[in-house]
């Protein structure tokens, strides 16, 4: 049977891996709906490439512009993305829009009873127990497409879940692992965009500078694994070789070990249950780097123990992490606020906000505009 694939996110990093992915997979995949926020070129030429049966830009103006092959519906606008997602009846749903701005479609893909190829951490994050109850109420499978939480769920394949001491999540340590805070206070966005392992979009490459991209993690494995952020540890493994472990309460420790590229665990998603051969021929085990692992450095990157924090709480806690970090990371980018104040400002946050437990959609929502409307007040006005 050959798989239908709905790309949500198509344009991002992710999204463009993912079709190259599936370039190779003709035979059992067939791609059948895309989506984008705002890039009415690459979606255009990537329409005519895969031929889907509809398209959604989210950016209502910039929709005009889709230049579609015939036969190709053209949907816009957040609802559109919804109902992309419900037309084309997929089998495998990757989502990939990056952000808050990804739940909708996370949890109306959660319903269709599909797999559920989750990119966006932050759906997990803001409402990991709807997400989940969705999938659980569909009948789907949600499979993680981060490289760490592929890892794990790789690592935990016919495993009793009894039987888990705690997870680790290796952390590259971004492109200033090593610095001091005195050294990051005048870093630049070039600096901080130039990361040592991976490529990634800007937003997910800051998070990765600052350590908030582990933090979300975090929260993202407590949700996906169902353990608490007790038993989830973080390691700096700046080879990105080790991409995630588990060890167990007999001592013993299951690693997954690949060259650090997306694409592998994109096509475990996509082939799940079955693996998807690669083409890429065997690693070569004598010409790998020496592997290290060191401790996170906490004081400098206060993010990651901000994840922690609200990982341990739960509730809105999430929602506040991820609304606050994604204003101040849109901050720094834009030259407005220096490195070290995105930390400032999402612990700020944190304070402020009460973390309501077990909060339906209208809150989680609510709550994240209240957060980055006081996130947006608290930035340094731009100068005139």
């Amino acid at each position: 049977m050959v798989k239908r694939v709905l790309v949500l996110g198509s344009t991002g990093s992710v999204g463009t891996q993912t079709l190259d992915v599936l370039s190779a997979l003709a035979t059992s995949h067939r791609v059948v709906g895309l989506a984008a926020r705002r890039s009415a070129d690459l979606l255009s030429r990537q329409a005519h490439a895969t031929r889907p049966e509809a398209v959604c830009l989210v950016d209502e103006a910039a929709a005009s512009a889709l230049d579609l092959p015939d036969g190709c519906a053209r949907l816009h606008g957040a609802d559109g993305l919804v109902e992309l997602v419900e037309r084309t009846r997929p089998d495998v749903v990757v989502c990939a829009v990056t952000g808050a701005a990804g739940l909708p479609s996370t949890l109306a893909a959660a319903e269709t009873g599909a797999v559920v190829a989750l990119a966006n951490k932050e759906s997990l994050v803001l409402a990991g127990h709807l997400v989940k109850r969705a999938v659980q109420r569909s009948g789907g499978t949600l499979v993680p497409v981060d490289s760490e939480h592929s890892a794990i769920a790789q690592c935990l394949a016919g495993e009793d879940r009894g039987g888990v001491r705690r997870l680790v999540l290796t952390a590259s340590g971004g492109p200033f692992r090593g610095r001091t805070r005195a050294e990051l206070r005048e870093v630049t966005v070039a600096q901080a965009l130039r990361h040592p392992s991976w490529e990634m979009g800007p937003r997910i490459t800051i998070d990765s500078a600052t350590l908030m991209n582990k933090a979300l993690e975090v929260i993202e494995a407590c949700h996906l694994f169902d353990v608490p952020q007790e038993l989830v540890h973080v390691v700096v493994h700046p080879q990105s070789i080790v991409h995630s472990m588990v060890e167990f309460v007999d001592g013993a420790v299951i690693a997954q070990l690949s060259p650090p590229d997306m694409r592998l665990p994109i096509r475990y998603a996509l082939g799940y249950p079955s693996r998807v051969p690669s083409g890429q021929p065997p690693v070569d085990f004598t010409r790998l780097p020496t592997l290290t692992f060191e401790q996170p450095d906490r004081e400098t990157f206060p993010c990651l123990a901000l994840g922690e924090r609200a990982a341990r709480a739960g509730g809105l806690a999430g929602t506040i992490l991820n609304a606050a970090n994604e204003i101040t990371v849109e901050a720094f980018l834009s030259g407005r606020l220096p490195f070290l104040e995105i930390a400032t400002l999402v612990g700020e946050a944190l304070d402020r906000f009460p973390s309501t437990p077990d909060p339906d959609l209208p809150t989680i929502l609510e709550t994240d505009a209240a957060v980055r409307r006081h996130v947006a007040s608290r930035l340094p006005q731009p100068t005139r």
